[in-house]
């Protein structure tokens, strides 16, 4: 793969990266539309295919926010076109990397050092390239460790990024209103802690010491005497990617496994912790040969304070949802249900929760779930598609709930999403063992 001598940091750069992809993405509609004229039968996957591509093209070129907009897309399996989703997972792991003299420069920045100078051994070549950051493997003392460097700028253009990402957000989401901005200052809060690698070491060191008890649960241990801001040094693990395994011939038991370790590893934080790995991609963990889960990225966690995580969780018994008036009380302390709200809003954000909630929270109403059940991904579909093509809901304010829905949601959809590839059936309350 192409190496990078430089990515684009000024926002004159970037923003031109992407008028030139919209202006491609433009040139894809005209095609799409001429060859249906001339065939009726031609489907919309061409268009979605290229547009999908153009798009990735440039989103990885230009790495760190906008490259993690990609990825963050291609956990959403119910929202996009299959297209995109395939194009956009490659961010995970398969980007271009950084070119060695920038490594051996960003080195000489953060660490005052070259790393042949730090290491033992050095592979020049990167082993994985993602958003944020790339991994080199290196040897000292007789440890094989994994090296993350972040790319120059990324910290530097997030502001900017998001800037330019806004308005497209606001008119796909229906977010309107001053206080649409809590949302967007929520987003660039986490972005810029995931460029904080101290940041990251500590709490990679503090979660991973708080679940060590938990069953078939692995972490590398980490080094902050040869991590800096920009750079991190880990033990390194080896395993295969967990997309990687699902596509291989496990057996039901294996993934009963791994799939009970990584719900008691999210539900141990969510409810003990109050803070939890909200980024549950399935570059973010490996599968080991004993079949254990080893949890290797902890750059974006989410404080979960306890005025949202009450009614949040209350919202998970039955008996709670199908109380309207209590239900309606918690829709109001998590800002779904507005002040300004005309009756025929309450009604209809009411019912549309009401739905949400009651599907979306079914793993917390019986002792096991079964996260391969097509049917639960059914209904999750089929209510997708219902209000995605809803014309009464782009005629309302869309901008609605708390600011901490947008990762803990992202959570809860890449951790069902993760159990889902696994087929596996899991004990709910299992993790409480280890409280």
């Amino acid at each position: 793969m192409k190496t990078l001598d430089k990515i684009p940091t000024s926002k004159l750069s970037r923003t031109s990266k992407l008028v030139s992809t919209g202006a491609k993405i433009g040139k894809n509609y005209l095609k799409y539309y001429s060859k249906k004229t001339f065939n009726p039968a031609t489907t919309r996957e061409e268009l979605d295919q290229s547009n999908a591509s153009d798009i990735y093209d440039s989103l990885k070129s230009l790495k760190g926010s906008a490259l993690k907009v990609a990825q963050m897309l291609s956990m959403e399996k119910s929202l996009l076109p299959d297209a995109y989703v395939e194009k956009f997972s490659l961010s995970q792991f398969s980007v271009p990397p950084l070119s060695a003299p920038l490594v051996r420069k960003t080195f000489k920045k953060y660490l005052d050092q070259y790393p042949e100078e730090i290491f033992d051994e050095f592979t020049k070549d990167s082993v994985n390239a993602a958003s944020i950051g790339q991994v080199h493997k290196a040897t000292k003392d007789g440890r094989e460790l994994a090296v993350k460097i972040q790319y120059p700028g990324v910290a530097d253009s997030i502001g900017s990024d998001l800037a330019m990402v806004k308005p497209i957000a606001m008119r796909m989401f229906n977010i309107k209103g001053k206080d649409s901005d809590k949302y967007f200052k929520e987003i660039e809060d986490k972005l810029l802690e995931e460029t904080d690698y101290i940041l990251e070491v500590e709490q990679s060191q503090r979660i991973s010491e708080a679940c060590n008890a938990i069953p078939h649960l692995k972490f590398p241990q980490y080094y902050p005497e040869l991590s800096s801001e920009r750079i991190i040094t880990m033990d390194w693990m080896h395993g295969q990617h967990l997309s990687e395994f699902t596509k291989t011939d496990f057996t039901q038991e294996q993934g009963n496994k791994i799939g009970q370790a990584l719900w008691n590893f999210y539900m141990f934080q969510i409810h003990h912790l109050k803070e939890v790995h909200a980024d549950p991609h399935p570059g973010n963990f490996l599968i080991n040969k004993d079949y254990d889960l080893i949890a290797i990225d902890f750059g974006c966690i989410k404080v979960i304070p306890n005025q949202f995580y009450t009614p949040y969780f209350e919202l998970a018994v039955p008996e709670n949802i199908n109380d309207p008036e209590f239900f309606k009380t918690k829709l109001r302390e998590l800002e779904i249900l507005r002040d300004d709200d005309q009756p025929n809003e309450v009604a209809y954000f009411s019912k549309l929760f009401h739905e949400m909630l009651s599907l979306f929270t079914k793993p917390f109403h019986s002792e096991e779930f079964d996260f391969g059940d097509d049917d639960f991904w059914q209904q999750v579909s089929n209510l997708s598609e219902k209000y995605s093509s809803d014309k009464e809901l782009r005629k309302m304010n869309g901008n609605r709930g708390s600011k901490h829905f947008l990762y803990i949601n992202r959570t809860f959809f890449g951790l069902y999403n993760l159990l889902n590839d696994l087929k596996a059936k899991v004990s709910i309350n299992d993790y409480k063992k280890y409280i």
